[in-house]
């Protein structure tokens, strides 16, 4: 009797021992398709990553441009016309662009540095030049403008290094402040009192509406003007 249990008692852990083993085999199988699963889905994630990156990248310094296919550009020739102009006496000739104005030929091309720019479009009078003994403003009178035409700046007021009488009752009425707009207004000035030597207080007034003083000192530029002409405080 004990021998057939020990020989049963063999048996069912021969048994058991081959369970166990069919068990692992089959969980080592298992645990193979998944890592293969999942280094597939892996790999797919990766490869499609790249693509995507490599895709999305621009292909930077593959094209080669043809030297036959590059035009070049040269900037447009600006037209130029010659023009004869006498400035405070002196006849000049020179040769201007069409775009540059009054006040550049004579800042930039004489030197004469007198005529100020203030708002540089029209308003301020600090540009002021006599153009055929009127004012005009220079920032915004072409040079081609004045071909054949007489211009005359504050540089020409002087006489052999004197000042002119109006600059002189400039500086005793202490009409310039800054100084700033001085020279324009000095020319607007000049021009009235040619064509009007006794001027009244309102005339001057009138005449000289179109150059500002930022400093305010209309009332000494007045009283400036008025003096020149030797009419101080004349009637209104």
């Amino acid at each position: 009797m004990e021998g057939k249990r020990g020989n049963g008692d063999n048996s069912g852990s021969e048994d058991t021992s081959r369970t166990g083993s069919a068990d692992t085999s089959r969980e080592k199988d298992r645990e193979a398709d998944l890592l293969e699963s999942d280094l597939t889905r892996r790999g797919f994630l990766e490869g499609t990553g790249a693509a995507l990156v490599v895709a999305g990248v621009p292909t930077l310094g593959t094209a080669e441009i043809s030297p036959a296919t590059v035009v070049a550009q040269e900037p447009a020739a600006v037209p130029q016309t010659t023009i004869r102009v006498t400035v405070n006496g002196n006849r000049e000739r020179v040769e201007v662009e069409d775009r540059w104005t009054l006040n550049e030929l004579l800042r930039d091309h004489f030197g004469l540095t007198g005529s100020k720019i203030g708002c540089n479009r029209g308003e301020c009078g600090a540009c002021t030049v006599l153009l055929d003994g009127e004012p005009v403003y220079s920032c915004s009178t072409l040079a081609v403008w004045a071909d054949g035409r007489e211009i005359v700046t504050v540089e020409g007021l002087e006489d052999d290094g004197d000042v002119s009488p109006l600059q002189q009752a400039f500086m005793d009425h202490n009409a310039p402040q800054c100084g700033f707009c001085t020279p324009g207004q000095l020319m607007t000035a000049t021009a009235l009192l040619e064509r009007n030597p006794r001027p009244t207080t309102a005339e001057v007034r009138e005449a000289m509406v179109g150059n500002l003083c930022r400093c305010s000192n209309y009332n000494a530029i007045v009283e400036a003007v008025l003096a020149a002409a030797g009419s101080p405080g004349g009637a209104a």
